[in-house]
């Protein structure tokens, strides 16, 4: 029940038909069948077994669909690996057999950002182990510049510095800017880092700003992933999220339910139900006789408990969000996440008389379609922040504060966290410099240093 409980609605529906096909008491039901009576399994006789009253199914929705509605399934083409492409491109390079080996193993080290992290010593005694082949740092190197004139440019790099340098010189055409970056990458790169832009402009000897600009620019079009710039030769899907509740608003009331669409109806086969009925009455005589209704009996009382179980968690997972809802009402009607009101687990937990643990395993993976988007349950939680008129307000609110003012910073001058902090304070939060790094490093943003831009 637990794990049935965490599953999202994608990998309920592999569990349930790993379990129709693990129990073949269990069958799929169609979908324009009348609904039947659910009943949870109990301790009853051989004779109760065969009654089809008594034997439950599960059904996830009403019938209300038209026969002539369709479930598109998108297709995903084919295409070769990353690895595979390196591969194929060193077919045509002219190496000897010794080398194509050591080059194939040098590949198959490639991370899947495209970068060879590991140090070549340790990489050789790799080879050494692995292929009995005695090799060194100097003969590998000279393979690995093989791999370097591969596609994408900057495959095989050791670190960002030399992934930036090899992919500045497979550009063709040569420029003052691109050789003033070139620059930059070999003799100044700490400075880069650290965007020290005064310091390069010094050093580099250039007076405008405008043509530091156009330097720089060359710099920020190269990719620090190399194996990003591999398209893989086909058509790159996007990663679509199934929502597990569908939620929708007229006129001002909310219609919360379950997304079943794919979820298998499933049912106790009545096959099974007709082969206790044809044993007399289920009075088994002979040993086998005995032995196949054992068999049958322990498979039905696995199917209905697994049933049960299903039905279980449907109703759990509805308890739960409707309780949600009713909580973060505001929220849902504007869609605006400063009217999320703080909350935690424990506050749902005591709504639906719960065990906090149960409400984890709820809003762990799921999501909820709005007609603001579709929104992950985890995102609706947060603490209580306090003000200084004694309120409380949501670490959303405070997080959106953030974002607005890093987004209207001069980026010349980047606001630091210690000055977030006073603005926040005037705002009447209060709120710590070490809470406001916390959160800023929470929406995934830099520190000011590194924010910093022409």
């Amino acid at each position: 029940m637990i794990k049935l409980l965490e599953l999202p609605t994608l990998q309920l529906e592999q569990r349930i038909k790993q379990e129709i096909e693990e129990n073949p008491v269990l069958e799929e039901e169609e979908r324009n069948e009348e609904e039947e009576n659910e009943e949870g399994p109990k301790e009853i006789s051989v004779e109760e077994y065969i009654k089809e009253d008594d034997t439950p199914s599960y059904k996830t929705k009403a019938n209300n669909y038209s026969k002539d509605d369709k479930q598109l399934t998108p297709t995903i083409s084919g295409s070769k690996s990353l690895h595979e492409y390196l591969l194929e491109q060193l077919g045509y390079k002219n190496l000897s057999e010794r080398e194509m080996t050591l080059a194939r193993f040098l590949v198959g080290s490639i991370d899947d950002d495209g970068y060879l992290r590991r140090d070549l010593d340790a990489v050789a005694d790799d080879i050494s182990f692995m292929l009995s082949i005695e090799t060194d740092e100097d003969e590998l190197e000279q393979v690995l510049y093989v791999i370097h004139e591969l596609e994408p440019a900057g495959i095989g790099a050791r670190d960002l510095q030399e992934c930036l340098v090899l992919q500045l010189e497979s550009l063709s055409g040569e420029t003052r800017q691109r050789q003033m970056a070139m620059k930059i990458l070999t003799h100044y790169f700490d400075e880069f880092a650290k965007k020290h832009f005064e310091k390069l402009m010094a050093r580099l000897g250039i007076e405008d700003e405008e043509e530091f600009r156009e330097v720089m620019e060359e710099i920020m079009h190269l990719s620090p992933r190399p194996a990003n710039l591999y398209d893989g030769g086909g058509t790159q899907t996007i990663p679509y999220v199934t929502p597990d509740f569908l939620l929708d608003v007229q006129d001002g009331e909310f219609t919360l339910k379950l997304n079943s669409w794919n979820i298998p109806e499933i049912r106790v086969s009545k096959r099974y139900l007709d082969m206790l009925r044809s044993m007399q009455g289920g009075k088994a005589t002979t040993e086998t006789e005995k032995a196949t209704l054992q068999f049958v009996k322990g498979k039905i009382d696995s199917a209905k408990w697994f049933i049960q179980a299903i039905q279980q968690r449907h109703d759990t997972l509805m308890r739960t969000m409707t309780e949600i809802l009713d909580y973060q009402r505001e929220y849902f009607h504007s869609g605006d996440k400063s009217d999320l009101r703080p909350m935690i687990l424990k506050d749902i937990a005591e709504r639906t008389k719960l065990d906090v643990s149960t409400i984890s395993r709820v809003v762990n993976s799921k999501y909820v379609q709005t007609r603001w988007g579709v929104i992950l349950l985890k995102e609706l939680f947060s603490e209580a922040m306090a003000t200084e008129d004694g309120g409380e307000v949501s670490s959303h609110e405070i997080k959106q504060i953030l974002r607005d003012c890093i987004e209207a910073e001069n980026k010349r001058h980047p606001i630091k966290d210690e000055t977030l902090m006073e603005i926040l304070n005037a705002k009447g939060y209060r709120i710590a410099r070490r809470t406001v790094a916390k959160y800023r490093e929470m929406l995934g943003i830099p520190v000011a240093r590194l924010r910093k831009e022409l």
